[in-house]
């Protein structure tokens, strides 16, 4: 899980990642506590700055979009969360 914290605005970049929107994200526990760094995700779902999300690393992510250069992505966005 992780909060959506800013975008990143790249001119140039990979061609496979062209049309995707790259946010900055800050993954938390469940108690909305930060868990170590910032880290860029590819947003799959459209989440906006200040949203909580799902998050997705490594291979399952490039197999899902065919290959493509990302390593993290967000897959969901959390409505609620009962602890």
């Amino acid at each position: 899980m992780a909060k959506v914290v800013g975008n990143v605005v790249a001119t140039r970049k990979e061609e496979s990642l062209v049309g995707f929107k790259l946010m900055i994200i800050q993954k938390i526990d469940s108690q909305k506590h930060n868990i170590g760094s910032e880290e860029v995700a590819a947003d799959y779902v459209g989440a906006g700055i200040g949203e909580y999300v799902l998050v997705c690393s490594g291979s399952a992510v490039r197999v899902q979009k065919h290959n493509v250069s990302i390593d993290m992505a967000i897959v969901g966005i959390i409505d609620t969360m009962d602890v």
